[in-house]
């Protein structure tokens, strides 16, 4: 019997659960674009942007997901023929190197695999290496959304320091601005994207780049940049309409303003950091407890390594798949999809799935997720340790 009535839970990395107030301020009529209450209210998104980045620099608007924001980044950071240096740490590093590849840049890719972070002495090897610097920026992800790995950024920054290169850092906080501790001026940062449907709390559409004075200078130069991606008009331009390339994406503009009054002004950025960490120690509790009956594993094994936004897991035989479809369709729970682990040709695509806790997340809809997912073992038979219900809320009760 299916008891998946009533209203679903969204478990998947993006788009996340959208806060009601955030549709909401979106669900209202068009505004006035030239005057008036909109471009008011859009004159306080761009400080308050920097604040969610920790960020003193610039910060252009586009209307795009995460893909589009990577192509802004590369737009404005790279002339035809230019060399990026890629650090992969699952399917998203490796995304942003064919997108920077298929527009005319040469790429060198470190593949760290799947489970692993990027190890900073490889990437000052790398750049010692590169004697004509020749690498005009090092590309990598601080969470990737795919394998859940997380990126030592300051780590990586002291290596490029180290080597004594001119390469830029560019960061991909997709799926972790606004859910795991990034503060970009502070990690030297030289680029920044992200997009609006996952710790941001707005429905996809918006897509960010943050850029410093280091990267402004270089976009200068990037022969890349069309007219509609070039950063520097929607960060400095002195007509409302160059923030957005055109007509302004007026509605998630309004659901953008809900949202970060209630990360900033609210909840306060720090303790939205310290809720997602530690929601993810509930989620990882749960697969620890599962794992010691089971073939149920963590994709990432050193707990420093993981995002605070997602976790990727692995449930052998093809479990995974099986106790997704169940979830789904006997309890209205949907879980994420193993994204880029296998290939769904291999016998391994159904053994993997990943648990969202991003965003608007609260403690009853992680452990109702959790509950779910046990519920889904027992129903289909799947091998499992005991205890994972009572070792995650034991994480929330000791918060």
């Amino acid at each position: 019997m299916s008891l998946s009535q009533g209203r679903p839970y969204l478990a998947i990395p993006g788009p996340s659960t959208m806060p009601d107030r955030v549709l909401a301020a979106m669900h209202r009529p068009a505004p006035n674009i030239y005057d008036g209450e909109l471009v008011e209210m859009v004159a306080t998104l761009w400080p308050d942007l920097r604040r969610l980045a920790l960020s003193s620099g610039h910060v252009a608007l586009y209307i795009a997901n995460g893909h589009g924001a990577w192509e802004a980044a590369n737009a404005n950071l790279f002339s035809r023929g230019d060399r990026a240096l890629v650090l992969a740490t699952g399917r998203f590093g490796v995304g942003w190197a064919e997108h920077a590849r298929a527009m005319g840049v040469e790429v060198e890719m470190l593949d760290f695999g799947k489970s692993a972070a990027a190890d900073p002495n490889r990437l000052e090897a790398a750049l010692r290496a590169d004697t004509g610097h020749r690498i005009k920026a090092v590309l990598v992800t601080h969470v990737d959304t795919s394998s859940s790995v997380k990126n030592d950024i300051p780590a990586l920054r002291a290596a490029i320091d180290a080597a004594g290169h001119p390469a830029l850092l560019a960061v991909d906080c997709i799926a972790s601005l606004g859910c795991d501790a990034f503060r970009m001026d502070d990690w030297g940062v030289d680029v920044m994207v992200a997009a609006s449907q996952k710790g941001v709390m707005v429905p996809p559409g918006l897509g960010f780049v943050f850029f410093n004075d280091r990267a402004l200078q270089l976009g200068r130069k990037a022969d890349l940049a069309t007219p509609y991606w070039r950063w520097e008009p929607r960060a400095l331009g002195t007509e409302f309409y160059q923030h957005f390339g055109g007509t302004a994406p007026t509605h998630h503009l309004f659901g953008l303003r809900a949202s970060l009054t209630m990360i900033l002004e609210e909840e306060g950025l720090t303790h939205v950091w310290a809720r997602h960490a530690t929601l993810a120690r509930a989620v990882w509790a749960a697969f620890d407890a599962w794992g010691q009956g089971g073939d149920i594993a963590l994709n990432v094994a050193d707990p420093a390594r993981r995002g605070h936004a997602v976790t990727a897991a692995r449930i052998g035989g093809g479990g995974a798949a099986r106790l997704r479809a169940w979830c789904e369709q006997q309890a209205g729970v949907t879980l994420g999809i193993g994204l880029g682990m296998a290939a769904p040709s291999e016998p391994s695509y159904g053994d993997f799935l990943r648990v969202a806790h991003m965003g608007h997340v609260n403690a009853h809809m992680t452990l109702g997720a959790l509950a779910v997912m046990e519920a889904g073992m027992q129903a289909l038979g799947l091998p499992h340790g005991p205890g994972a219900l009572a070792a995650a809320t034991a994480v929330v009760a000791g918060a």
